[in-house]
């Protein structure tokens, strides 16, 4: 014991970096290390031998333990030192306003629907970019022969000529983190999704990536009079404007059954956009109670639950409220367009003290 103790604390005490230290501590007590191999010939001991050896290797291990984390801490702080030697900063220096950055529209309004949302009691889920045919598809019970499937509307993942299996796609919606989300933790629900997502398009309003947030409600007895209710809810608070009238209208889309198309009430007064008044009317997003296949989809009874669905595009709102005229600026990285439309750093939008300053 005094043998091994004196060899492994002097190769600790040696050691020069924390790769060197690991492999000390596997060739002493790792599963197949000399003091666990000796820690196996117990088994061959008398009794009177295991009760002198046993305390004797247990501290052994311990104290062989303990040297090697105090050899890592003092190897951690020899290294910040050394850094904190080769580094500096000097923090009298004045600040430098114009390289403070800014938040990005789309994640500006990103959390300010995040917040709304919240108080609503609805929760944040995500999921992957690239996602299966399957979920991206077949769970939202979109037909093979859907346009939306063909190459011209949706980047499909290369493929080897032989290879078989399903496809993987750029995610279409945000819809697959709803089927996702309900594999997990089933019924009931209330859930948003916002993220990117990808399309073959590209002019003033569309680009091939924008964002996207979607909803999800499951219980045993939501309508669509909830889902009226929470949206109008979501539009008084995010436009900031009370009362703004919607209107709901007959629509198809296959993962919901019945659809809907809303639209905000809104008015146009010498080119400029209001919101909330008027008599004209502007679609923002597309709805619907769950289709019961997609409910079936997601590991969720369609005889016991029943709930709604609605998407928008985040980077749409956002020109909506803040009055921006092309889609395609939100990424072109031009550091005058993200200075005039940016948002402060540290400007956290809450229901409480305003979405937006």
């Amino acid at each position: 014991m005094d043998d091994l103790k004196a060899k492994y604390l002097g190769r600790i005490a040696d050691a020069a970096d924390e790769s060197a230290l690991e492999a000390i501590r596997l060739a002493a007590i790792g599963k197949k290390g000399e003091v666990a191999l000796k820690m196996r010939e117990l088994g061959k001991m008398t009794p009177e031998e295991r009760q002198i050896a046993g305390p004797a290797m247990n501290a052994l291990k311990a104290e062989i333990t303990s040297a090697l984390a105090a050899r890592k801490a003092a190897l951690h702080d020899a290294a910040l030192d050394e850094r904190l030697r080769g580094e500096w900063l000097d923090v009298t220096l004045p600040a430098r306003d114009r390289r403070q950055g800014t938040i990005h529209p789309v994640s500006q309004v990103t959390e300010e629907v995040t917040a709304i949302f919240a108080e609503m009691g609805f929760s944040v889920a995500e999921g992957p970019r690239i996602d299966t045919d399957w979920y991206n598809f077949d769970a939202l019970n979109i037909p093979a022969h859907h346009p939306a499937r063909a190459e011209m509307d949706t980047f499909y993942m290369h493929r080897d000529a032989d290879d078989d299996r399903p496809p993987n796609v750029l995610r279409t919606h945000t819809s697959p983190v709803q089927i996702r989300s309900m594999e997990k933790t089933g019924a009931p629900t209330r859930i948003i999704c916002p993220g990117g997502v990808y399309r073959a398009d590209y002019d003033q309003t569309h680009t091939p990536m924008f964002h996207q947030v979607e909803g999800l409600a499951i219980d045993r007895d939501i309508s669509m009079a909830n889902l009226k209710w929470v949206l109008e809810e979501f539009f008084a608070a995010f436009f900031e404007v009370d009362g703004i009238k919607t209107r709901f209208r007959a629509s198809h889309f296959p993962f919901t059954e019945p659809s809907a198309e809303v639209d905000i009430q809104c008015s146009w007064v010498d080119g400029q956009l209001r919101i909330g008044e008027g008599d004209d009317w502007m679609e923002v997003l597309g709805s619907g109670m769950v289709h019961p296949s997609v409910l079936r989809a997601g590991g969720i009874d369609p005889d016991e639950w029943q709930g709604f669905a609605f998407g928008m595009g985040i980077d749409r709102i956002a020109m909506l409220k803040y009055g921006i005229p092309d889609l395609r600026a939100f990424f072109d990285s031009d550091l005058r367009w993200l200075r005039h439309y940016g948002f402060a750093s540290l400007d956290v939008p809450t229901l409480h003290g305003g979405l937006s300053r």
